[in-house]
């Protein structure tokens, strides 16, 4: 369905005259990008109910990681094809107690600019509200935040600037006579085997290779430093309004099926609960269609416990063109559905463990107290 989507919204644009014939934007779709352009001088005046291009993700993400210099900062990750720089960030409470890593990456589809928009919330909403809320700071006594804004830095430039529709990187291949990889075809996991083409002008073109492209390479080097860490692996998509668990290469379940299902369902109910919006909650072969190297199925068979693809707003009727009226309401329901995930998360790793777990001090404070009470 979502694939129908898709096809019907491109042939919409090249019918309307919004794609030129070279492919660039025309005049009325360029002039409409640019109005989406904001100007702020400073974190405080950011609007994050607005897109924003590339250049301004790179000043907020300084700017915050210097206003929350005690609980962020910003990494590098590696570089893209054209030579961007990849950062992410890394939100902290300092603590003695060893700490999980709860992974979220956004825009590895260029096009699905509601993505980055989220991080970016994402970010904010746990920095503004850590101190107060005691839901927030209880996840961070023992979880770190690792936050890729834009994981496709080049294929999101080029949609601001010359394609609206574009979802690949910007990798050249054939001698120079077509670009881009889909980097969620890209991952080392069953790779190219389905719902994937070696056609480099094909929208789901996997790559020369298995990671044969910089961004996956850095993502991929990167979470496997940190796997033994990584409790969770959320990867931030439009359109469809999806909670999507592995797998999109088989029917097969993973091992905690039933437990990803059970927490996505919550999730999803939660996001309900906001403003009415429905999700599916399913594997990718089940509900969506089948994907090959994706990095949700990736990263669940490197033994990461918990991972899920979100297919935020709409169903179809605006897409991957969601409004700037949107984004607000797309991001606070997404954010209960996302809290509710790390809630389930934190109780299966820390608050069983001290809540009726039979342990020798426990057993021996018992004894202590029968011996006390005969005595």
């Amino acid at each position: 369905m979502k694939l129908l989507f898709e096809i019907l919204y491109l042939l919409g644009i090249l019918i309307l005259g919004g794609l030129g014939h070279d492919g660039s934007l025309s005049d009325h779709k360029q002039q409409a990008v640019e109005k989406t352009w904001s100007s702020w001088r400073n974190l405080e005046t950011y609007r994050y109910d607005k897109y924003h291009p590339m250049e301004e993700i790179y000043q907020w993400m300084s700017q915050i990681s210097e206003k929350y210099k005690d609980m962020v900062t910003q990494h590098f990750l590696g570089m893209t094809y054209e030579n961007k720089p990849m950062y992410y960030l890394k939100i902290s409470q300092p603590s003695n107690n060893p700490k999980k890593i709860i992974w979220m990456d956004c825009g590895i589809h260029a096009r699905e600019w509601i993505a980055p928009a989220f991080c970016q919330w994402f970010v904010k909403e746990i920095l503004q509200n850590y101190k107060d809320n005691p839901r927030i700071s209880r996840l961070l006594r023992n979880l770190d935040f690792y936050v890729l804004p834009v994981l496709n830095i080049d294929g999101y430039i080029y949609t601001w600037t010359t394609n609206r529709n574009w979802r690949k990187s910007r990798s050249s291949h054939n001698n120079g006579t077509c670009f881009g990889t889909d980097l969620n075809r890209n991952f080392n996991v069953s790779w190219c085997s389905i719902g994937a083409s070696t056609n480099c002008q094909d929208f789901t073109f996997c790559g020369i290779g298995p990671v044969s492209e910089p961004e996956t390479k850095a993502v991929a080097s990167f979470i496997e430093s940190k796997r033994e860490r990584i409790v969770c692996f959320f990867t931030m998509h439009s359109y469809g309004q999806l909670i999507l668990t592995p797998y999109g290469y088989t029917k097969n379940k993973s091992s905690n099926h039933e437990e990803l299902i059970q927490v996505g369902q919550k999730a999803a109910n939660a996001l309900k609960a906001k403003y009415g919006t429905n999700y599916k909650v399913g594997s990718s072969a089940d509900i969506l269609y089948a994907t090959s190297g994706s990095s949700r199925d990736w990263a669940r068979d490197i033994g990461i416990p918990f991972s899920y693809t979100f297919e935020l707003r709409d169903t179809g009727e605006h897409g991957f063109v969601l409004p700037d009226e949107q984004i607000q309401p797309t991001c606070e329901e997404t954010m209960e559905a996302v809290l509710s995930v790390l809630d389930d998360v934190y109780n299966k790793y820390w608050s069983s463990n001290n809540a009726g777990k039979v342990t020798p001090t426990t057993v021996g404070l018992s004894l202590l107290m029968i011996l006390f009470s005969l005595l």
